[in-house]
């Protein structure tokens, strides 16, 4: 096995919760157009893009709309939500995301995002998780929607990684299918059964250490 040299990190729902907000950005605007949309629902929208994001509640409601339109609507949603994600704070990191960066920088292991978030860089300087970060890969960098892997082969790519050194923290289907597509280990965030094709799987970063990451060398 190769040596592990990066970490690549999903954002919401892995370093930061941010869940919430979009959740009831999504749930406003599918009620503007008559649709019923449940927390169950906004499981098929982790990890893909707000398009995307979009067409998975038309098709929930049977509607379909021109793409002028859904632009518009997605732009919409993102006001609403870029309203919350202003006020957020550090408080909102994740347990252990904090101590786990730090012990990474300790241990020389270099640090980069794969998101799919157009507001990456805005959270992390909300919540002061910037500074850990030597690459930020998000939606504006990207075409392709996980489960592609051109996020975290981009995010490899900036710094200078090879894929087969990298380990990847998901906590949605289609981002640990992009892991495993860009030929990366995986570390699952969240519960085993939903997250089965990771290589380990962590209820949060307070199960993760530098120790607990070097046995997925082995």
């Amino acid at each position: 096995m190769s040596q592990i040299t990066a970490c690549l990190f999903d954002l919401d729902g892995v370093l930061v919760d941010t869940a919430v907000y979009h959740y009831k950005a999504w749930r406003d605007l599918a009620n503007s157009l008559g649709i019923e949309f449940t927390e169950e629902d906004n499981e098929r929208l982790k990890g893909v893009s707000r398009v995307r994001s979009l067409e998975i509640i038309l098709e929930i409601g049977n509607q379909t709309l021109e793409q002028e339109k859904m632009l518009a609507l997605c732009e919409q949603k993102n006001t609403e939500y870029l309203k919350d994600v202003a006020q957020m704070t550090p408080a909102e990191i994740l347990p252990g995301v904090v101590d786990f960066l730090k012990a990474l920088k300790q241990e020389g292991i270099l640090i980069a995002l794969g998101s799919a978030s157009k507001n990456a860089q805005l959270i992390l300087e909300r919540t002061g998780l910037l500074g850990y970060f030597d690459a930020i890969i998000d939606g504006r960098h990207v075409i392709n929607g996980k489960p592609d892997p051109e996020v975290f082969l981009k995010g490899a790519e900036a710094l200078g990684v090879q894929p087969e050194n990298c380990v990847v923290f998901e906590d949605a289907v289609a981002g640990v299918e992009a892991a495993k597509n860009a030929g990366m280990l995986c570390v699952g965030v969240g519960e085993p059964e939903t997250l089965a094709l990771a290589d380990i799987v962590v209820k949060d970063m307070t199960e993760m250490s530098v120790a607990k990451l070097r046995e997925l060398e082995k």
